[in-house]
């Protein structure tokens, strides 16, 4: 499972980063309200996108 997870992230150089950036931003930095609304958002939309293409569990 954790290799299928990293060989999606490896695949996906430019959303990992994105994804990890907005993450650690939002965890260790304060940024305005409305500007970590945008972030969460950002963070929910990748999150979910990656949940679809990983498809870890087939049903």
């Amino acid at each position: 499972m954790f290799k299928k997870i990293l060989d999606g992230f490896i695949n996906q150089p430019l959303l990992t980063s994105l994804f990890l950036a907005d993450f650690f931003v939002l965890l260790f930095h304060r940024p305005p309200f409305l500007f970590s609304l945008v972030m969460m958002g950002a963070l929910v939309a990748m999150a979910m996108y990656f949940g679809q293409k990983l498809m870890l569990f087939k049903a």
